[in-house]
């Protein structure tokens, strides 16, 4: 293990968790993948043998622990209660990259296989409907592709091809958009209300599918900083008399939730 031999408490945290993947395992973690194949869909672009590695590193920190699975030879990967306690960690650092270093999503970040697994990830199992739904979502743009969610309380699935059921409903859109809803860089129903977003199947399943999801878990931060950005491209309209446009800035994020 790398060490930076120093008695400090910053040092000793980046030893454990700054290697390159390592806060992004922690974050899979976090919302729920227990099983090695299931971080790996969420980490596309690491090897098998660096997964493994850092693994056994998080385990060596006392941040994970291995515990067999309900079939034999299966491996689940649980986080401790010091693993438990790095959720407001990872969420700090979600939060201050949205407000200084994140913005539309880059071309190589466009993933449509990725962008399903993070919806599969935070769907709201109290809002689905009885039984079994299946979303088609048809994404067009860069390595655009046809995905579908299988949506069963308590078990949600992911397909890459198929899954051999009809679809309920079905999703046409940019995958970059979708990327920006996830974000809570677009709202929602301005996407559906411009023609971005567009569902089709019955209007009850319409209706529902965004309640079906709890999106991006840093939506709220995004929205309250595209909406602080939203009043400070107002306030020249709005300063007066002997008000500064210093100190309408100053008011505005003194308004920001």
């Amino acid at each position: 293990m790398f060490s930076y031999h120093q008695y400090c408490p910053v040092a000793r945290a980046c030893e454990i968790l700054a290697d390159r993947w390592t806060p992004l395992i922690v974050r899979e973690l976090l919302f729920g993948s227990r099983h090695f194949n299931e971080l790996l869909r969420g980490l596309p672009g690491i090897s098998r043998s660096l997964l493994v590695a850092r693994l056994q590193h998080l385990e060596d920190s006392g941040i994970i622990e291995r515990h067999t699975g309900a079939r034999p030879n299966v491996t689940e990967y649980i986080l401790t209660g010091a693993g438990s306690d790095l959720a407001d960690v990872i969420k700090s650092l979600g939060t201050w990259a949205i407000k200084w270093a994140f913005a539309d999503p880059k071309p190589d970040e466009l993933n449509p296989a990725l962008f399903l697994w993070k919806m599969h990830q935070r769907v709201d199992h109290r809002e689905l409907p009885p039984g079994r739904t299946v979303v088609q979502f048809n994404l067009t743009g860069r390595k655009g592709r046809t995905l579908w969610l299988v949506l069963v309380a308590r078990d949600i699935s992911s397909c890459l091809k198929p899954p051999g059921f009809d679809s309920d409903l079905i999703v046409r859109a940019d995958v970059s958009v979708l990327y920006r809803v996830w974000a809570g860089l677009i709202d929602y129903h301005t996407a559906v209300r411009r023609g971005e977003v567009v569902l089709e199947g019955p209007p009850a399943l319409v209706r529902a599918f965004p309640r079906w999801f709890m999106w991006s878990p840093l939506v709220d931060v995004a929205q309250a900083c595209r909406e602080r950005q939203s009043r400070r491209r107002r306030l020249p309209a709005v300063v007066r008399g002997e008000q500064s446009v210093a100190a309408a800035l100053k008011m505005a994020d003194q308004q920001s939730p």
